[in-house]
């Protein structure tokens, strides 16, 4: 396949002559220097002289990407997204009393600080065991010994989940002597969240932790066993788009599935968030060209530019990355990366950019600062508000989020070899099923996952959520 009319490299749809399926050959001789082109836009440099027919690949093949740069403000019209006959106008779902909508009324435990961490998740087995009541711990180990803008940012992650839509009741584990007081927390928290489905507890200030812990879990059950899902418009929902162990496939199935997916959403007035900003270095101006408004885009830029500061900082290159799986899959430099991970955001203009931890504020295709690490970007699109995470994947993966976590594989074997894992099967394009039957097919999933059918990682049990640490520990 060749993606675009200027490239100078084809993808193999089938492994030939030695080459993985996935992975790059070469259209025509490409001299040592010249740019590769994938998707129309280089993905690097030829580090040597490559033949016709000749696997391109990270033995031959280098990333263009440098430091910081200067941008200029290019606005594009965006492209009109093409209306999609839809299966539903609702989905049904819990409306919360700030007006946020839920899609699960699960009983969420927050731990304040890793100390308490396996208290938490003895609380929510062994209460989930007696009562029957869907309780999730989500164990991290921060929250002590730690200064500055590293410590807010743990603490203002933790504000995030704790008012989380998803959570029918919450309770808010500490011990008493960490860094991350149970105080600061509720002044934090006060006026984001409704007291009756929140309930603290600082386990050096009882006698018996786990018993009074079982008791404030009672409470909160009592509470939210009573409420009721109703229909509730598409516009309420906020999609997180995630990408992880991606292969020569992502760019070409799953992920520009995802940016039909998030077009048609955005026209019916809801919200998806893409994240990962290093999988945005390389493509970051198509990002930048859709910016609504010059401020948004000096917002993308402060963003792109920041987050190459954080690696030079750390004495490393911007460009350091696919991973030794994304490599095996058929991806040889980050560009390459970015340009088929930023297909997720699809064509709709960038309304807003989100901090790391900052609650989503308009309607639309939001940027939001995450780390490319899997956990850690998709806590931090649920800490957003985003009610579940579109996670389309290459090498597949079984973890899931704090939140409903949907496994799109970008080709048939994955689906194939690991059906416990995968939710959706976007290979299908590669077999011949039209675009517009696959997003329709994605979008009735997305709906009933929001009305309250399981996904796999929630059928397997695996909820985790991971934060993004920069700073000493003492």
């Amino acid at each position: 396949m060749q993606i675009h009319e200027r490239d100078n490299v084809e993808i193999l749809l089938h492994p030939e002559n030695g080459i993985p399926a996935g992975h790059k050959r070469a259209l025509r001789p490409i001299a040592e220097g010249e740019d590769i082109i994938k998707y129309g836009c280089p993905i690097g440099h030829a580090t040597r002289h490559i033949a016709k027919g000749e696997w391109v690949d990270e033995r031959n093949i280098c990333t263009n990407l440098q430091g910081t740069l200067a941008y200029n403000w290019n606005p594009q019209p965006c492209q009109t997204p093409s209306s999609l006959p839809l299966p539903a106008a609702t989905f049904r779902g819990y409306l919360r009393h700030d007006g946020q909508a839920g899609i699960r009324n699960h009983i969420w435990i927050i731990p304040t600080v890793g100390c308490v961490a396996s208290l938490a998740q003895r609380l929510a087995a062994d209460f989930q065991r007696v009562c029957g009541y869907p309780t999730l711990a989500f164990a991290h180990t921060f929250g002590c010994s730690q200064l500055g803008c590293d410590h807010a940012r743990t603490r203002q992650m933790l504000c995030s989940l704790i008012s989380h839509p998803n959570a029918g009741g919450v309770l808010v584990l500490g011990l008493g002597c960490e860094n991350n007081q149970l105080s600061t927390l509720r002044e934090m928290l006060e006026r984001k969240v409704d007291p009756s489905r929140v309930r603290f507890l600082e386990a050096q200030k009882v006698e018996d932790e786990y018993q009074e812990g079982l008791s404030l879990l009672a409470e909160l059950k009592a509470i939210a066993e009573k409420d009721e899902r109703r229909n509730l418009p598409l516009s309420m929902l906020r999609i997180g788009l995630k990408c992880g162990g991606s292969d020569g496939f992502s760019g070409i199935t799953a992920n520009p599935l995802l940016g039909r997916l998030s077009d048609t959403l955005v026209t019916e007035g809801a919200t998806t968030v893409l994240t990962e900003v290093p999988e945005m270095f390389g493509a970051e101006t198509l990002l930048m060209n859709r910016c609504q408004d010059e401020a948004t885009f000096y917002k993308t830029v402060r963003l792109i530019n920041d987050f190459k500061e954080y690696y030079l900082s750390h004495g490393l290159p911007v460009g350091e990355n696919p991973s030794p799986g994304n490599k095996a899959g058929g991806i040889s430099t980050l560009e390459e990366k970015s340009l088929g991970c930023v297909q997720k955001g699809g064509t709709a203009p960038v309304v807003d950019v989100l901090d790391y931890g900052q609650p989503l504020q308009k309607k639309g295709l939001n940027l939001l600062c995450a780390p490319g690490n899997d956990l850690i970007a998709s806590t931090a699109l649920a800490a957003s508000g985003c009610q579940i995470v579109l996670f389309t994947t290459g090498r597949g993966t079984p973890f899931g989020t704090c939140v409903p976590t949907l496994k799109i594989s970008t080709n048939n074997t994955l689906a194939q070899q690991k059906p416990h894992w995968i939710d959706f099967n976007a290979g299908c394009l590669l077999t011949g099923i039209p675009w517009e039957e696959a997003t329709r097919q994605i979008l009735h999933l997305v709906i009933h996952t929001a009305s309250g059918d399981p996904t796999r990682n929630e059928t397997n049990g695996y909820h985790e959520i991971a934060i993004w640490k920069d700073g000493v520990t003492l």
